[in-house]
């Protein structure tokens, strides 16, 4: 045998190959783990997508008056929530008239200030509000800022550099680590802002330009935030404690965060609705808004930026419209942020136009208000949108009360937007057209996730 024919042959090297690949050609039950692993993050996915969420009905029954206070109690049951008096609500329309109030409130901080955002965004008016915390800071008041990891994305850590060294806190919600991933799908999307333990605003307007200022072709967004003092705001501190803990390992206690004696000057009675998605996807905004529908003898007014009600909403809606109440639903026209949420909620008109119901599409901007009145009574403002995130999967806080007054001026807002709206017909519906209807089915592949 010659030294050549001796020498042993050397291994081909798979194309592209590498250690990784070496390794998987070598080890059975690497390449099982790495097929385990696939379909794991794939079911995942799909669970995601397509997994059914939790159906509501309100069982039929002797229910009490909408404006009674057994109706309050009964809502206060159902929501785990509690009944707040004494509080006094101001109505705050629009970025050029919250922002301000906001601020003016801020600025005369003198212990505390917690501001929980989903959007914290880079500009104009993040860079007043940041001037104005970072003053507060310096002068003794405790400021914590938490902010969603995702909603938040483009604004990093040093655009806070000033307000850090003042002494603020900030803090990111579900930053991606290696042990909530499985959880990374969940949001805060509550926007709130408390200073003193003793004044509050709350509603759907996080901070960012567009919610103040137009540019070229693009309207500032109408939007609206409502500011409460009174026996509430505790109930709102405690809601900003819960992800303001999970971003920090921080629970903000003592009177500086909780006084002794909140206002007692007000007359509104109140419920704060804090909402966090439950294992089974259940959450206390759902139940809320269900009830109230299922209760309403007159009339429901819906503003809502991105209408993706479920099969149990709607069919509460149509059966609301069959005992002869009034439906009116306000969403964004052809200005708005997310076009095919925009075409999936479209899709779901038609039931509803069929039962009565009136559909409105406000034309001047993107309106983002997220306001539900029923009868003329009760109002709720806050965070949640009409949609499977909100009612399933993000944490929000709504802000709910059985107050004449405050649904009027809600009321007076929402015929003023209609007025500026375009009315969608049964035959405006029936007329679209093959592009959209497209559309409105690749939508609802990720209806769950919009």
């Amino acid at each position: 045998m010659t030294r050549a024919a001796a020498r042993p042959r050397r291994q081909k090297r798979a194309p592209g190959g590498g250690l990784v690949s070496q390794e998987f050609q070598k080890s059975r039950g690497l390449r099982i783990f790495a097929v385990i692993a696939i379909l794991a993050v794939t079911s995942w996915v799909v669970a995601a997508l397509f997994a059914p969420g939790p159906r509501y009905k309100i069982i039929d029954a002797q229910a009490p008056a909408i404006d009674s206070e057994a109706f309050l109690h009964e809502i206060e049951s159902l929501a785990n929530s509690r009944i707040t008096r004494n509080n006094t609500i101001s109505v705050f329309p629009n970025g050029e008239n919250f922002y301000e109030a906001e601020m003016e409130s801020m600025r005369q901080a003198r212990h505390s200030i917690n501001i929980e955002a989903y959007i914290f965004h880079r500009g104009e008016v993040t860079t007043r509000v940041l001037e104005v915390l970072t003053e507060r800071a310096r002068a003794g008041v405790r400021v914590n800022l938490v902010m969603d990891a995702i909603g938040s994305l483009s604004t990093p850590k040093s655009y806070f550099d000033d307000l850090i060294h003042a002494g603020g806190r900030i803090a990111w919600y579900h930053r991606l680590r290696w042990n909530n991933w499985f959880r990374s799908n969940n949001r805060t999307h509550r926007e709130m802002t408390i200073v003193d333990g003793a004044t509050a605003f709350v509603g759907g307007a996080g901070f960012a330009d567009w919610w103040r200022f137009s540019k070229k072709g693009e309207p500032r967004w109408r939007d609206t935030m409502v500011r409460v003092s009174g026996d509430a705001v505790p109930a709102l501190q405690g809601v900003f404690v819960e992800n303001w803990l999970e971003a920090s390992g921080e629970v903000p206690f003592g009177e500086q965060f909780f006084p002794d004696h909140p206002s007692r000057d007000g007359k509104s009675v109140a419920l704060v609705v804090a909402s966090t998605p439950s294992s089974g996807g259940s959450t206390r905004a759902r139940i809320l808004f269900q009830t109230l529908i299922a209760s309403a003898t007159k009339s429901i007014y819906l503003t809502t930026p991105y209408f993706l009600p479920d099969r149990s909403l709607r069919q509460e809606m149509v059966r609301a419209r069959q005992r002869g109440v009034r439906v009116r639903i306000l969403v964004p026209g052809k200005h708005n942020d997310h076009a095919l949420t925009r075409s999936s909620g479209r899709s779901m008109y038609g039931d509803l136009l069929k039962a009565g119901a009136e559909v409105y599409e406000y034309e001047p901007s993107m309106i983002h208000a997220k306001i539900l009145i029923v009868d003329g009574v009760w109002a709720v403002l806050g965070s949640t949108n009409f949609d499977s995130r909100s009612f399933g999967i993000n944490d929000e806080v709504n802000f709910a009360a059985p107050d004449r007054d405050l649904a009027d001026t809600l009321t007076q807002q929402f015929d003023d937007d209609l007025s500026h709206s375009r009315h969608i017909s049964l035959e405006d519906w029936n007329d679209r057209g093959p592009y959209e209807r497209t559309l409105e089915w690749v939508g609802w592949l990720m209806e769950n996730q919009q």
